[in-house]
């Protein structure tokens, strides 16, 4: 890799234990299935760890969040937060991760004296502070295919490519540019 090449960080993040609130996990999960991407490109179940995710941040140039955001929309509106509006994010503490993202932004640049670019590509949760369950609701489940679409935006626009992986198995459906054949 050159030093012209941005490496981009991908990070699926929530609870997945927590029904929507792991719909970040759930995105990646499918990315990781569906798409081979190029070697600039790292995807990370990012969980709900926050500072313990300090090391891969900071090697990175440009960080990509998927996770649930509480804005109080409708369920499943979609977001796409970033400069002025991801600090406002997070000020407001709309997303279940988003503090901890701030504080270890905050804690990379004071370690390595610069900040990586960020962006979340946000849903709003239907289902998520009761009835402990690994299902998402119906609704966030029927917008994956567009936080997919947004991911993948995401990663062509900061310098990274990726490629489907072909259907393997009969039966087997695969996602191509948005949509399930």
């Amino acid at each position: 890799m050159t030093d012209t090449v941005k490496k981009i960080l991908v990070l699926g993040c929530g609870n997945i234990l927590l029904r929507d609130e792991g719909i970040g996990v759930r995105v990646l999960e499918k990315l990781e299935e569906q798409f081979v991407f190029s070697d600039n490109v790292e995807l990370i179940d990012g969980g709900t760890r926050g500072l313990v995710l300090t090391d891969p941040i900071s090697e990175s140039d440009y960080v990509i969040v998927v996770d649930a955001v509480i804005n109080g929309h409708e369920p499943g509106t979609l977001y796409r937060l970033h400069g002025d509006d991801l600090k406002l994010s997070l000020a407001f503490k709309n997303s279940f991760h988003d503090m901890d993202l701030l504080e270890t932004l905050c804690c990379v640049e004071l370690i390595t004296g610069k900040r990586p670019s960020a962006v979340i590509v946000g849903i709003e949760p239907k289902v998520y502070q009761t009835d402990p369950s690994l299902e998402i609701s119906q609704v966030l489940l029927d917008k994956i295919p567009e936080m997919i679409d947004m991911t993948l935006k995401e990663i062509q626009a900061a310098g990274g490519s990726w490629t489907p992986v072909p259907a393997s198995t009969e039966g087997e459906k695969e996602y191509v540019s948005g949509h399930t054949v």
